[in-house]
């Protein structure tokens, strides 16, 4: 049961087309669009959904004590047995690691240590950033299912891929609950249970500038979208722009990387992942993804 908190709480919006259900988990804006009949309707989904997400925050939150996050970091060096549900994560995570020939990868969490991505002009110095290297590489971590050993220095975060996932998890339920029309949006990433009742599709807006504004509009009916970009995590020094997606293997931003990627794919994970491993690409983003059989929009130097 997700913990009871003051700041956790849903507000419901009539619309033109329904109601928006509206709430804050995973440090993100959360919201669920839904062609319910009456607003009691779309408390009781919006409900069913903010408690999953408060659920997977509560769980997987590096910020949380007490949780498998903590449990696994605070180890010091024992092995730890994880939860279904975690070791399905784990195996998910070591796929993309191996995907990426080890550009994704949940050790590297420690990097925040020095890099702050808030707009500022604080770019860390090499050593530091040298330093931290030792303590990252999944290759370094000893994973037979269920059981997870990582070294006394080194520890995991599951945020690359959690709201992904967390929005496949809402989508599950709320298709369970029944066939109301819904789309599941957790900071910009975001899937449908299926086409509206109302119109011929959703529509999403892409954005393609800092300030927010949506320079692309697309129509989705199935599946989910995920974004990854630069847009409000970066440094900026000497006219040069640092994104907050770093290479593990180097622990820099990487290089000629995108300025965001959406892709649209069966689910929001599979989406996130894609978008994620584009971004790992940098200068080949575009060839990746024009290898995948998804639509996607990248986005390089104000262009979409």
């Amino acid at each position: 049961m997700a913990k009871q908190r003051p700041d956790r709480h849903i507000r419901i919006e009539a619309r033109p087309e329904g109601y928006a259900g509206r709430f804050q988990a995973m440090g993100s804006p959360c919201e669920v669009l839904t062609e319910a009949p009456s607003a009691k309707s779309a408390e009781d989904l919006t409900t069913q959904v903010a408690t999953e997400a408060w659920r997977l925050e509560d769980k997987y939150s590096r910020y949380i004590s007490g949780n498998v996050i903590d449990q696994i970091n605070s180890a010091r060096g024992r092995p730890v047995e994880v939860d279904e549900e975690t070791a399905q994560l784990l195996d998910f995570s070591v796929t993309v690691y191996r995907l990426s020939n080890g550009a994704f990868d949940i050790t590297s969490g420690v990097l925040r240590r020095a890099w702050k991505f808030d707009g500022s002009d604080k770019v860390p110095d090499a050593e530091s950033v040298r330093g931290l290297l030792a303590s990252i590489g999944w290759d370094k971590c000893e994973w037979q299912s269920p059981i997870l050993k990582l070294r006394a220095d080194m520890e995991i975060d599951l945020g690359g891929i959690g709201k992904e996932y967390a929005v496949d998890r809402a989508i599950l339920l709320l298709r369970n609950a029944g066939n109301t029309p819904c789309l599941v949006n957790f900071g910009g990433d975001l899937a449908v249970t299926g086409p509206p009742g109302r119109r011929q599709a959703w529509g999403i807006g892409i954005e393609g500038s800092d300030s927010g504004s949506a320079e692309k509009l697309i129509q989705l009916r199935q599946g989910g979208v995920a974004t990854s970009g630069d847009a409000r995590r970066f440094l900026l020094r000497d006219g040069v722009r640092y994104g907050h997606v770093l290479d593990p293997r180097t622990g820099w931003p990487v290089v000629d990387a995108p300025s965001s990627v959406t892709v649209a794919a069966d689910t929001c994970t599979q989406a996130g992942m894609l978008a994620t491993l584009a971004m790992l690409r940098g200068p080949s983003a575009e060839t990746f993804l024009e290898g995948q059989a998804e639509k996607y929009w990248c986005r390089r130097h104000n262009s979409i």
